[in-house]
């Protein structure tokens, strides 16, 4: 039996001009999960990474701690398959005329519009974003030169189904991603239809991990959204 680690990014830079960025916090994290690995001499064969800066940024971060505890930790290899879909592609072109048409859309805008301390931007903005990708995800909204997210879930399976297929019997391996291919991971194990695993997508944490057996054509979830190492509350985030 082998075992897989998918571990969502560090915080972002939510709010910022750049997102895709690890913020100050979120390099914390990533150094904390590496430092809490590395003491309890946690071993991977294998190590790959979105091709997302804050996915890569996470996976350097965590092997520099390693580096620094002096324990080996593999080459990080850059799958595309574990990229995040395109949130933002598809609020930036779908949201203009959904508050144009759509009275809910548009009552939920106002209210983040109006929300002042950063957590407050950060609940109400999710806020809009369920309801959009709900509908995106539902084929009621179609994104012009966006992958849909039946297409996104195929190209994430296809990404594990290699991986898995380089690996061998009893290893331990690691993938930095995000939020959508760790639920998409879930999805394959636990069979869940598209709505459920768009829900899960939002609820992993930043630097949390999920882990799963497999062998053969076995895959398991073994723990979901763990996060041990993050033990201060501070770290604690979502976005």
């Amino acid at each position: 039996m082998s075992r897989i680690y998918l571990v969502r990014h560090a915080q972002a830079s939510f709010l910022e001009p750049d997102y895709d960025r690890l913020s100050a916090r979120g390099e914390i994290q990533a150094r904390t999960l590496g430092d809490y690995w590395a003491r309890r001499n946690q071993t991977f064969h294998r190590a790959a990474s979105g091709p997302l800066v804050r996915q890569r940024g996470t996976a350097e971060i965590v092997g520099a701690a390693y580096a620094a505890a002096r324990v080996n930790f593999p080459e990080i290899v850059v799958m595309r398959e574990f990229d995040e879909y395109q949130v933002e592609e598809v609020i930036k072109q779908s949201l203009p005329p959904l508050l144009e048409r759509d009275e809910q859309v548009a009552a939920l805008y106002s209210e983040f519009e109006r929300a002042g301390e950063a957590e407050e931007k950060r609940t109400t903005f999710q806020k809009v974003l369920e309801a959009v990708m709900d509908m995106w995800v539902g084929d009621k909204l179609t994104v012009p030169g966006v992958e849909s997210w039946t297409e996104f879930c195929g190209r994430v399976n296809r990404g594990i189904t290699r991986f898995l297929a380089e690996g061998g019997r009893g290893e331990q391996s690691v993938i930095f991603c995000s939020g959508g291919p760790i639920a998409v991971a879930v999805q394959r194990a636990l069979n869940l239809e598209h709505g459920e695993t768009l829900r899960l997508s939002w609820m992993s944490r930043n630097c949390s991990y999920s882990e799963f057996l497999w062998s053969g054509d076995r895959f398991t979830l073994s723990a979901f959204n763990a996060y041990p190492h993050l033990d201060e509350p501070s770290l604690l985030t979502y976005r």
